[in-house]
């Protein structure tokens, strides 16, 4: 049985930091021992962090792959490729590809349906051993479309969904409460005009009035049928909360205000903030900031959201913010792991699976110098 040894290493175990070594065979890590000294054959990584494979619970990345530019359709294949290395260079090992379902046919093309398309090609790369790291699917169930309840039907238990968000982008509430946010993107990404941009606030309002209660229905129970968990989505209000929690939701992705995630809180409900926002020292729609909920302990979990490099950064800066490095390297492993009931991953311990990422860190920033899956090494 091959093994490998992570030796002169600082290990990130659940609770503390020890110098240590991790020894790993047959895709499991089979031992933990304190010291610095370094066997034959093992891998010295000379005080550098060792720690769980990051986990990513929603990402955009592979959208902007597939559509680096507007209008520009890039080849899927190449995309995934492109998509999953860039990952793995980052030391995400689990990810859970976002997908929107339910499209608007009369709007702009990028809002055509795609998902069930990307999702086959996805799940046959993985299945012909192409892929690098653990692939899993995330449908973000935009309840403001024309089509959610085909495309949904078109997956099964089968697909490997193991999240779906419930997605409401209806102009005038949620993230875009500020419309003029919403009309700095719109017109920003697509050159708007200013009457085109009224004619889709209008469009995508009817749409949310006529089909809005029922997709929001045929989402809760499509995420039963797959075996999936089901996430809300720029929860604001302490009654959006409520409404989720009715739903069984146990993830709540980028609350937009203090009082919603503490209202999540309350409920049992995990919450979710964008490593950019974080990074950033805010949110670029103007919601809550990230690091003022992990100073009032309501910051559970990280996405990297749209910059796959910022999971790692941001867990070694709540690191420094609360002064406790495995609590903020839990908000990228145990964390996420734990809410998609993945036991076997997010946590250094005998018998979890060996996802382990080797890690640098450069003036507050990490550097990945290894990242390896079930054993295998990948970055």
């Amino acid at each position: 049985m091959t093994q490998t040894i992570f030796a002169n290493a600082r290990l990130v175990l659940p609770d503390e930091v020890v110098r240590g070594s991790l020894r790993v065979a047959g895709g499991r890590i089979t031992d933990i021992a304190a010291g610095a000294s370094v066997p034959a054959g093992a891998v010295d990584c000379a005080g550098d962090l060792v720690m769980p494979g990051l986990i990513e619970l929603h990402t955009d990345n592979l959208e902007r792959h597939i559509q680096p530019r507007p209008k520009v359709d890039w080849p899927h294949p190449a995309a995934i490729i492109a998509h999953d290395g860039e990952l793995a260079s980052v030391g995400i090992t689990t990810v859970f590809d976002a997908m929107r379902v339910g499209s608007v046919p009369s709007e702009r093309n990028d809002y055509a349906a795609y998902a069930r398309q990307l999702a086959t090609e996805l799940l046959q790369m993985r299945a012909e051993g192409v892929l690098r790291i653990s692939h899993f699917l995330h449908l973000r169930a935009e309840i403001c479309s024309a089509t959610l309840v085909e495309e949904m039907a078109a997956f099964g238990p089968e697909d490997r969904v193991g999240i779906v968000s419930l997605m409401d982008h209806t102009p005038g509430q949620r993230q875009f409460r500020d419309v003029s946010k919403l009309k700095q993107y719109v017109q920003g990404k697509h050159g708007m005009s200013d009457a085109g941009f009224e004619d889709h606030v209008a469009h995508m309002q009817s749409l949310r009035e006529a089909n809005g209660e029922e997709h929001e229905r045929v989402a809760v129970a499509e995420a039963r049928r797959y075996g999936a968990v089901l996430a809300s989505h720029d929860d604001t209000l302490e009654d959006h909360v409520d409404t989720s929690a009715a739903h069984g939701v146990r993830l709540a992705e980028f609350p937009t205000t203090r009082e919603a995630a503490a209202a999540c809180h309350a409920r049992g409900i995990a919450v979710m903030m964008g490593a950019p926002n974080l990074i950033r020292g805010g949110s670029h729609s103007g919601n809550v900031a990230a690091q003022e909920l992990a100073e009032a302990d309501l910051l559970d979990i990280v996405s990297s959201d749209y910059v796959p490099s910022a999971l790692l950064s941001a867990a070694l800066l709540l690191g420094d913010i609360w002064g406790d490095l495995p609590r903020g390297v839990a908000t990228v492993t145990r964390a996420p792991a734990d809410v998609v009931d993945m036991p076997d991953r997010g946590r250094l311990q005998i018998g979890a699976r060996a996802d382990v990422v080797r890690v640098h860190r450069i003036a507050g920033a990490g550097a990945v110098r290894g990242a390896w899956v079930a054993g295998e090494r990948v970055a």
